[in-house]
């Protein structure tokens, strides 16, 4: 095997997106003079109107990260019982819902946006079913439609974990208007940013300003608490980045594209490689770049490739993998289903470097070691 060049230039596989230093260091100066650096401050209400128009949603209520605005809005439903979810996600999705006292069931993905089965939802649903809680991959939009149609028919709530579709709209309406909430991560590894932090976007006016209170201690004023919640609160910094970060997103996202196009024109004739695939009528993101690699015609498995590319200073992420219901604190607690194309997605994906500064050699030099490492 090759061994690491050290003169090669480290790549990671991502990088947050950053405004000019001198226009954030402007954008806080005046928290100095009100001192006011938490509890819903003029930025962090400035931020939520924005994204609101931004993002094409009724109501938006801000939170710490996303983790909390997910496990905030599941606890605000009042559920019961059991919740239909995937087991290909990040690890807070499950973590939200069980941490809620339910229970989750685990629903395969479809074999190419590697998003909920909607075909597979029905065998799923029992009489302690009490909501779907459906996940947008790697910006990748669920069927929205017929995850709503079985949920209606079934009288379930669905709750979209929306964290890697910041800015993506479906037929012409934001993806966070879909179903009874969505939650958005605005984490520093995210397209957009408030360096930690993330919101969830409702249709129903009375469970955002249940979510406001909350978020807040369960405080509805001075002297009545009427929720037995969390300090999930945006403080006024981030919310500071991300009025910054908002100014360049659609730039960033037009960068995004062009590593991604790159990555296409020279990974799409490699045989063995799924790359993404566009969706119809989605607008999208470019938020990652997902390689299955199909070890029997590219000649590699998944993993020697992560460790070829780190040979070369390339970090890649095998994500998502173990599957959440094989990880440690879940495989011998809840069932784990028929889970099969989650598994062998699992099992072969990686998603290499993509982000907005990400330069056109670098992505040549990503895909020249993939295109030659294969057997």
């Amino acid at each position: 095997m090759n061994e690491k060049k050290s003169d090669e230039k480290r790549i990671l596989v991502t990088r947050s997106s950053m405004p000019p230093y001198e226009e954030y260091m402007e954008s806080v100066r005046d928290l100095w003079d009100s001192v006011w650096l938490t509890n819903m401050g003029k930025k962090h209400n400035e931020l939520t109107e924005r994204l609101k128009d931004y993002l094409k949603v009724e109501n938006l209520s801000l939170f710490v990260n996303g983790h909390m605005a997910l496990e905030t809005v599941i606890g605000a439903m009042g559920l019961t019982g059991e919740v239909i979810t995937t087991p290909f996600t990040f690890v807070s999705t499950v973590h939200a819902i069980v941490r809620n006292g339910l229970t989750p069931v685990f629903c395969d993905i479809e074999p190419d946006n590697y998003t909920m089965d909607p075909d597979r939802i029905e065998e799923l649903i029992t009489d302690k079913t009490s909501a779907i809680v459906p996940v947008h991959v790697y910006g990748n939009v669920c069927d929205v439609e017929r995850i709503e149609k079985r949920a209606k028919k079934h009288g379930l709530r669905v709750i979209y974990d929306a964290a890697h579709v910041f800015g993506v709209t479906y037929k012409g309406r934001g993806i966070g208007s879909f179903g009874d909430a969505s939650m958005f991560s605005f984490h520093a590894t995210k397209v957009f940013n408030t360096i930690e932090g993330g919101a969830v976007a409702t249709g129903d006016r009375a469970l955002s300003e249940k979510l406001d209170m909350i978020r807040d201690f369960g405080i509805k004023d001075e002297e009545v608490i009427g929720y037995v919640g969390p300090n999930a609160k945006m403080n006024e910094f981030a919310a500071a980045m991300g009025l910054c970060n908002l100014n360049h997103t659609d730039l960033e996202i037009g960068k995004r594209k062009e590593v991604f196009d790159r990555y296409m024109d020279r990974l799409s004739e490699i045989k063995g490689l799924s790359l993404p695939k566009p969706q119809k009528d989605v607008k999208m993101n470019y938020a990652y770049f997902p390689v299955v690699f199909d070890e029997k015609v590219y000649g590699r498995t998944r993993d020697e490739v992560k460790d070829e590319l780190e040979r070369h200073n390339i970090f890649s992420r095998k994500y998502f993998y173990p599957l959440i219901n094989e990880i440690e604190c879940y495989r011998d607690r809840f069932a784990h289903g028929d889970t099969k194309t989650a598994k062998r997605i699992s099992d072969r994906v990686l998603t290499i470097p993509m982000y907005a500064s990400l330069e056109k050699e670098d992505v040549d030099r990503i895909c020249d070691v993939i295109a030659g490492y294969r057997i």
